[in-house]
C-alpha cells in the first residue's frame, strides 16, 4: 500500500463512526456569531461539512441544504443566544432539533476548528449519545423573556434605591434608618422635598404618615446634614431613574398580562381573561387586600389558576412573583419531565451521585449557577422555615441535620416535587395539620429510640 492509499485510509477511518448507528438521518452543527459550521453524514453530499453565514438568508440556506441532504434530527451547543435563530428556523422546518449542553460535546485533544466540531457534534448525534435540553414554546419563550426582563427591571429599581441610601448616608441623614421603606409614602415625600430644596429639618414633619412608629423628635434629627452639593445631584438622578425603571415594570407588566392571556387561552379553549374569585372576610364582606409592592399589577393569581387548572399558590412559600417565574421557565407541560426526579435533577436540587465499583464516591450538587425556576424554589424554601407548618417543621429539622443551606436545598426539592405533581396531575394541595405531622414525627423516634434499646439489650444479653 503506497503512501497515498495508507492517507486516505487513514482519513476515511478518522472520519468514519465506530459505534452502532441510531440516527442515521443526523447532523451536526458548531454555532458561531458569524459562521455556522454544519455537518451531515459523508454519504449525503460530495462535501459533507459547509460554512455558512449567520443572516436570515443563511440560516434559510441552512434548512434548506438539510433538506436536500435528507435530514431529520440536528443537534448544536447551545451557545449564548446564537443558537435562538437558527433553532426557531429548524424547528418552522420540521426538523427534530437536538439543544445540547457543551460540556457533553467536548472533541478531543488535537487540532480545534469548527468542522471538526461540527463532525464530532454529528457523529455523537448518530451514535445517539446526546441528550437534549429543555426547548420551551413559542408562548413560554415569550412569557420567559417578559418575566425575565421585569426582573430586571426590579433589581435595576433597587440598586437606584441603594444609591440614594448611600447618597443620604454621605449627607449624614439618617432617615432610611427609621422608616422601613425609603420609597414609602412618607420616604417618597422626604425625597421630593430635599430635591425641591428644603434644608430645615422640622419642616419635613409634615410629610411624616402617622403610621411611622418612630419618634418625631428623632425624625427631626435624622434630617440634619451636611447637604454637600455633589450627593444632592445624585440622589436627585436616582430618584428619577427609580420612578423612569417604576414606569417601565408597570408597561412590562401589561405586556406579561397579554402573554397570559395567550397561554390561557390556549388552554382553556380560547378564553383569555380568567374568573376572577370574590374573596369574604370573616364577617362577610368583600376582602381588599393589597399587593406588595414589587408584585405584578394585574390578577396573577386568577391566571395561574386558570392556566394550571389548580391553585398552586396554595402550595407554601409559594407567592406571585416567584409561581409566576416558574411557569415562565417551565411551561405548562411537565410531561417533557417523565418524573418528579428528573424535574429536580433539572433544578439542581438532588445531589450528583457519582459510584464506580458499587461505591458511592461523591453525592453532592452539580457547580452550576441555578436557573430561574430553581431559585424560585429556593426563595419559597427560605419563606416557609419560620412557618408553623409541616413544611417549616421539615426545614428546621433538615437545618439541624445539615446546616442552613442543606435545609434550603431539601426543602426546595420537595416544593418542587408537590409542585410537580399539582401541576401534572392536576391535584390540590393537601396540605397535614401541623400537629398530626408532628405526632407522626414524635411516634417515629419513639420507635427508633425503642428498637435501639432492644438491640442494647440483646447485646447485655
Amino acid at each position: 500500500m503506497n503512501k497515498t492509499d495508507q492517507k486516505a485510509t487513514k482519513k476515511q477511518s478518522k472520519n468514519r463512526v465506530d459505534f452502532q448507528l441510531v440516527n442515521p438521518k443526523a447532523a451536526g452543527i458548531d454555532i458561531g456569531d458569524t459562521v455556522h459550521a454544519v455537518a451531515v453524514p459523508q454519504d449525503r453530499d460530495e462535501i459533507s461539512v459547509r460554512e455558512f453565514g449567520t443572516f436570515t438568508v443563511d440560516l434559510l440556506a441552512i434548512a434548506g441544504w438539510l433538506k436536500a441532504c435528507r435530514i431529520e434530527t440536528v443537534a448544536m451547543e447551545s451557545t449564548g443566544v446564537y443558537w435562538k435563530n437558527l433553532c426557531g428556523v429548524l424547528i418552522a422546518e420540521g426538523f427534530e432539533v437536538y439543544l445540547v449542553n457543551a460540556r457533553h460535546t467536548k472533541n478531543i485533544s488535537g487540532k480545534k476548528t469548527d468542522e471538526s466540531d461540527a463532525q464530532w457534534i454529528q457523529k455523537l448525534h448518530s451514535c445517539g449519545l446526546l441528550g437534549s435540553s429543555f426547548l420551551p414554546d413559542d408562548q413560554t419563550e415569550c412569557l420567559r423573556t417578559l418575566v425575565r426582563y421585569r426582573r430586571k427591571l426590579t433589581q435595576d429599581s433597587s440598586t437606584c434605591v441603594l444609591r440614594m441610601q448611600k447618597a443620604l448616608e454621605l449627607m449624614n441623614l439618617k432617615i432610611h434608618t427609621l422608616i422601613n421603606d425609603l420609597m414609602g409614602k412618607t420616604g417618597k415625600a422626604i425625597v421630593e422635598a430635599i430635591i425641591d430644596g428644603e434644608r430645615i429639618a422640622e419642616n419635613f414633619l409634615p410629610f411624616v404618615d402617622p403610621r411611622i412608629k418612630a419618634d418625631r423628635a428623632h425624625i427631626s434629627k435624622s434630617l440634619e446634614g451636611n447637604w454637600r452639593k455633589e450627593q444632592l445631584f445624585l440622589l436627585e438622578q436616582n430618584y428619577h431613574n427609580y420612578q423612569f425603571l417604576q414606569t417601565q415594570v408597570g408597561k412590562c407588566d401589561q405586556e406579561i398580562e397579554w402573554a397570559l392571556r395567550s397561554v390561557h387561552a390556549k388552554q382553556n379553549e380560547g378564553i383569555t381573561i380568567p374568573e376572577k374569585e370574590v374573596k369574604l372576610t370573616p364577617k362577610g364582606k368583600i376582602s381588599k387586600q393589597k399587593k406588595d409592592k414589587n408584585q405584578p399589577l394585574f390578577d396573577t393569581r386568577a391566571y395561574l389558576k386558570g392556566i394550571h387548572q389548580v391553585d398552586v399558590m396554595e402550595l407554601y412559600g409559594l407567592h406571585e412573583i416567584s409561581a409566576l417565574e416558574i411557569l415562565s421557565e417551565t411551561g405548562t407541560d411537565l410531561s417533557k419531565w417523565s418524573t418528579p426526579e428528573r424535574f429536580v435533577s433539572w433544578l439542581n436540587l438532588c445531589p450528583n451521585s457519582k459510584i464506580s465499583g458499587g461505591k458511592l464516591l461523591s453525592s453532592k450538587l452539580q457547580k452550576k449557577k441555578p436557573n430561574a425556576a430553581a431559585k424560585a424554589f429556593r426563595m419559597a424554601a427560605q419563606g416557609v422555615q419560620n412557618s408553623q407548618n409541616w413544611m417549616g417543621h421539615f426545614f428546621r429539622r433538615m437545618k439541624a441535620k445539615g446546616g442552613h443551606k442543606y435545609a434550603v436545598v431539601a426543602t426546595a426539592r420537595k416544593i418542587a416535587i408537590i409542585y410537580y405533581k399539582m401541576v401534572s396531575e392536576r391535584r390540590s394541595f393537601d396540605p397535614l395539620v401541623y400537629e398530626d405531622h408532628l405526632n407522626r414525627n414524635q411516634q417515629a423516634k419513639i420507635a427508633s429510640l425503642q428498637k435501639a434499646l432492644d438491640r442494647l439489650k440483646q447485646q447485655v444479653a
